[in-house]
């Protein structure tokens, strides 16, 4: 599967973003990608009312991205707002493509670093995964990077592949965990995991230094079920077109069967 990783700095304007993410998927369908995966908030970035910025899965915003995926014929996932029941929003990922229409609401919401996205955001409750080209694909967003139940029940689902579109916060220590926290859940649930973040508004700014809002560090990844990086890009807005052999996820667990051999 060629999988294009989108990393790209959302602004605060949901149709300058959508053109953004068009301009994104085209270049991706230009070099042969079957799946595009763009950031967390692309919609709209972090740090301002998201409210006012969400849109149901039929709104405009989402049928701007559904037109370039028929444009394209490729999946696309990317993270958009959509509103609650209750008031508050949805952090969702939309995927859409020729034969595909879903979405996935982040389950596990950012109550951590000084921040309380329950605040403002409702959580999910569904485990979802999708068929791209007959390989089963499994859905997360940013915080969930850090409960690797997640990404087992994804190949508990028949998942080979993992996608997480984020929008990491930067501050002390906050770049290596993220390094370190792809390649673990990777290696967790032996899938291939394609982690796309925000790229850092300023690309020179200390990744150490704390945002007021998270709004990006980079660091797009593409690991392999052995826990490998195969391909990553650094804090700046840029393209990564790879592929992930579905086969050697069988192979790694056959040789590394830690699904079979959970005794909890």
């Amino acid at each position: 599967m060629r999988i294009a990783l989108c990393q790209m700095t959302a602004s605060t304007d949901p149709k300058e973003n959508l053109a953004a993410v068009a301009d994104q998927v085209r270049r991706a369908a230009r070099e042969g990608a079957r799946l595009a995966v763009l950031p967390e908030a692309s919609m709209a970035r972090f740090g301002v009312p998201l409210g006012p910025v969400a849109e149901p899965l039929d709104g405009p915003w989402a049928e701007g991205v559904r037109s370039v995926a028929r444009e394209t014929g490729v999946t696309v996932v990317v993270g958009m707002f959509t509103p609650a029941p209750d008031g508050r929003v949805a952090n969702t990922l939309l995927v859409t493509g020729p034969d595909v229409e879903e979405s996935y609401d982040k389950i596990h919401l950012y109550d951590a670093f000084g921040f309380r996205e329950s605040d403002t955001v409702a959580a999910g409750t569904r485990v979802v995964t999708i068929d791209v080209d007959g390989v089963r694909v499994g859905l997360a967003t940013c915080y969930d990077l850090r409960f690797p139940e997640l990404f087992r029940a994804h190949a508990d689902a028949g998942a080979t592949v993992s996608v997480l579109p984020a929008a990491w916060g930067a501050g002390p220590g906050k770049r290596a965990q993220w390094d370190l926290l792809v390649r673990a859940r990777a290696l967790d649930a032996t899938v291939w995991l394609a982690a796309v973040g925000q790229a850092a508004p300023d690309p020179a700014a200390d990744p150490e230094e704390r945002t007021k809002a998270p709004t990006g560090v980079g660091r797009s990844v593409l690991v392999g079920p052995d826990g490998t990086v195969r391909a990553q890009l650094g804090s700046a807005p840029e393209l990564l077109v790879a592929d992930a052999d579905i086969e050697e996820t069988e192979r790694v667990r056959r040789a590394v069967a830690v699904l079979d051999n959970r005794r909890l």
